[in-house]
C-alpha cells in the first residue's frame, strides 16, 4: 500500500510491522486539522493493508505529541472553533478517530518517549499496550486553559486508573511522569528514555509474529467495552468542551498562555 499522501504521519512496513511515526516535530507533534484527518485514515488503511499484522506508534523530535494549538486558539473570536485556513474543528472528528482506532483489530504499541498531553495522551492511551520513557510527562490538561476534556480523555483515564484518580487529574490537569504513571495503570510500561523504542518494538514485533486471529479476536473482544464506554461518555464530554469554548474563563486562560503569565478566572 503507498502512504507517501501522509504529510503529518511516516509510516514504513517491514516483517508484517507497520511503524506509524508523528511527522511534526517543530510543531511539538500538535495535532492540527490535517493531522486530526490523517489520524482517522491511517486506522483504516491499517486493517485493509494485508502486510501488516500489528502497529508501532512512535514520534519524531523531543515530544511524542504536546496536544492542541493553544496559542492559535488566543488569536480567534469568543467562542470561534475554527482551525487553520478556516476549517470547522468539528467535534466529531474525535468521535471519527477514537472509533477508527477501536475498529482497527491489529495490536497498536504506543512508544512515549516524550511529553504527552492533550489529545496527544488521549491517542496514546487508546491504543492497546503503552512503553513510556520513566521522565516523560502525561497530562490532560484541558482545564489549564478553561476546557472540559472532550475528546476523549474524560473516556480513557477512568478506565485506565478509576474515576477518582481520573477526575483528580482532569479537574487539576496536573502531569504526571512515566514511572508515576506505570505505578496508578495508566501505562503498561516505564523504562529509562533510550530504552522506549526498543522495548516497543519487541512487544510490537512479537504480537506481529503472534497467532494473528487470536490476537484480533482477543483485542476486538476487550474493545467492546470500550466502545460501550466511548459512546456512554464522549456525546456529554463534547457537548460539555463546546459550552466551555464559550466562557470567559477559556478566553482568559488562552490570553494568560500567550502572554505567559498565570491566568485569572471568574467563573463564567
Amino acid at each position: 500500500m503507498d502512504y507517501s499522501h501522509y504529510q503529518c504521519l511516516e509510516i514504513v512496513v517491514e516483517n508484517k510491522l507497520a511503524t506509524v511515526t508523528f511527522n511534526r516535530p517543530e510543531q511539538g507533534n500538535s495535532i492540527n486539522h490535517q493531522f486530526h484527518i490523517e489520524l482517522i485514515q491511517v486506522w483504516q488503511d491499517m486493517m485493509e493493508d494485508g502486510e501488516v499484522n500489528a502497529i508501532l506508534l512512535a514520534a519524531k523530535g523531543k515530544y511524542f505529541c504536546v496536544g492542541g494549538d493553544v496559542k492559535g486558539m488566543a488569536e480567534r473570536p469568543m467562542g470561534d472553533v475554527r482551525g487553520e485556513n478556516d476549517k470547522i474543528l468539528w467535534p466529531g472528528l474525535s468521535r471519527h478517530m477514537l472509533n477508527a482506532m477501536l475498529e482497527c483489530e491489529k495490536p497498536i504499541v504506543c512508544a512515549i518517549h516524550g511529553d504527552c498531553i492533550g489529545l496527544g495522551a488521549t491517542v496514546a492511551l487508546f491504543t492497546d499496550i503503552t512503553v513510556a520513557s520513566e521522565t516523560a510527562r502525561i497530562a490532560d490538561p484541558h482545564v489549564k486553559i478553561g476546557l472540559v476534556a472532550g475528546d476523549g480523555g474524560a473516556v480513557i483515564w477512568p478506565l485506565l486508573v478509576g474515576p477518582n484518580r481520573a477526575k483528580e487529574y482532569l479537574m487539576r490537569g496536573n502531569r504526571l511522569n512515566g514511572r508515576e504513571a506505570e505505578r496508578i495503570g495508566l501505562v503498561n510500561h516505564a523504562v529509562p528514555a533510550d530504552e522506549v523504542p526498543k522495548l516497543a518494538r519487541e512487544i510490537a514485533q512479537e504480537l506481529a509474529d503472534g497467532p494473528t486471529w487470536a490476537i484480533r479476536g482477543t483485542k476486538y473482544s476487550v474493545n467492546k467495552w470500550l466502545k460501550d464506554q466511548l459512546n456512554t461518555i464522549l456525546d456529554a464530554s463534547t457537548a460539555m468542551e463546546m459550552v466551555t469554548f464559550h466562557t470567559e474563563d477559556h478566553r482568559e486562560a488562552v490570553r494568560a498562555f500567550a502572554e505567559k503569565r498565570k491566568p485569572k478566572f471568574v467563573g463564567y
